[in-house]
């Protein structure tokens, strides 16, 4: 299951994480976001123990927001070592979001 992130926890969840960290943000209210949730969800399941999985709401969390540039939800960026290492803006097959995790366990 995809873990919630906020302002608060993003430092230690995220940028301190020793394995990679997929970064779902997005809104109650996003009608692709609520598409994309489903997914996330099973990207977490399916890589539980290799990688961290995360949701950050961009309306209760507007700080990470702001620091990474999100303008455009849903926005998947991909942590690795603290770093963006990828990132998908829009709602993306299971597949593509799985490969592109994949490539940097």
């Amino acid at each position: 299951m995809a873990v919630e992130i906020t302002d608060q926890s993003f430092q230690e969840m995220v940028l301190n994480s020793d394995k990679p960290v997929l970064v779902d943000f997005w809104a109650v209210w996003c009608g692709p976001c609520r598409m994309l949730g489903p997914i996330v969800e099973e990207v977490a399941a399916d890589f539980e123990g290799r990688a961290l999985v995360g949701k950050v709401d961009v309306d209760n969390n507007q700080q990470v927001s702001v620091d990474y540039g999100i303008r455009n939800i849903p926005t998947i960026l991909i942590f690795k070592n603290g770093q963006v290492v990828d990132k998908i803006v829009g709602v993306a097959p299971k597949e593509t979001i799985a490969e592109k995790l994949s490539a940097h366990l």
